[in-house]
């Protein structure tokens, strides 16, 4: 990580010296260890890709009794900057956010309608999109209220994950924005759409093909919104369990920052990079998280997108702290 943000200095130098702007060949990812409403805004603006028309902001409105999630306090400058809609599709797991009734429910106690519209996009329906990779899964399959939208602000909070390994920005559009029976499509790797039937579909020799599945919708939504979508990570209380866990272990590891990108693959290869070459300290532990990830052979999510063509691994990473 040194290496490669040292690279990202000496580019800034020469486009200084030269009096043009640098041009990298890697996608950039850029960072701010501050996590602040003000540092949200901050790390948006540096993308250069304003969000314009009506703006989707996709996050985890977290399950009830779980407390990782990101706060409405922290996002509400950048969602009101935006004049976004707060968008989640159902679970596809029984909890308190598997009914759009509830779902609501719990949204507004978390705070989220205080700050914003909140939209469960499969309130009245799913629809498919294509994918370019059909290994597994044929199509994504959405909810109709994607449609509504014109942009994405795909918003994730970077942590843990008992399936995937770990969830960032990749997770956080393809589970996140499929409907709920389009989450059992991809953790089946395609063997069924219908959510009640999710659990009887999921085997351990097909977790490769889940992971390669989330990598694969993740792409189908890219294609559908093209230029009209940009990607931020919040690396901040990392639990090695998800928001989508009404329990999740508190976190071993101290918060990092937050980290954004136009390149989704660059940005959750660079958060991975973060915590894999970190050394553990007391009081700052990331051997828990690596654990997560390697046991469910995690980064194999990231590969596997590399490789369909949703983005690239090698990254410039830039530092927008004075």
């Amino acid at each position: 990580m040194k290496r490669i943000f040292l690279f990202a200095m000496m580019l800034g130098l020469a486009a200084a010296c030269s009096g043009k702007a640098a041009e990298p060949q890697q996608p950039v990812v850029y960072m701010t260890t501050e996590i602040s409403p003000e540092a949200l805004v901050r790390i948006y603006e540096a993308l250069g890709r304003p969000a314009e028309g009506r703006v989707a902001v996709k996050i985890s409105t977290g399950e009830p009794g779980g407390h990782n999630f990101l706060q409405p306090s922290l996002i509400k400058d950048l969602v009101q900057k935006v004049d976004g809609t707060i968008v989640e599709c159902n679970t596809a797991y029984e909890g308190r956010r598997s009914s759009t009734e509830e779902h609501l429910k719990a949204a507004r106690e978390h705070g989220f309608f205080d700050i914003a519209d909140v939209d469960i996009m499969d309130s009245e329906g799913e629809f498919t999109i294509p994918v370019r990779d059909t290994t597994h899964i044929k199509y994504d399959i959405v909810g109709t209220h994607l449609q509504n939208y014109d942009f994405m602000i795909n918003l994730a909070h970077f942590k843990g994950h008992a399936m995937a390994g770990f969830g960032g920005v990749i997770k956080n559009q393809s589970i996140g924005v499929a409907s709920a029976n389009g989450k059992a499509y991809i953790h089946s790797a395609g063997a069924t759409e219908d959510a009640g039937q999710m659990w009887q579909n999921i085997r351990e020799d097909t977790q490769d093909g889940f992971l390669e599945s989330m990598a694969a919708a993740a792409q189908g939504v890219a294609d559908y919104f093209g230029e009209n979508i940009l990607y931020i990570n919040v690396m901040n209380n990392l639990s090695v369990d998800c928001d989508c866990d009404s329990h999740p272990a508190d976190p071993l590891m101290l918060d990092v920052g937050i980290f954004a990108s136009l390149d989704p693959v660059a940005l959750d290869e660079a958060c991975l990079d973060y915590v894999f070459e970190m050394e553990p300290t007391e009081g700052n532990d990331n051997r828990p998280l690596i654990e997560r990830v390697t046991s469910r052979n995690g980064r194999h999510t990231v590969d596997y997108a590399e490789q369909i063509g949703l983005g690239s691994k090698d990254y410039v990473l830039v530092s927008i702290d004075e």
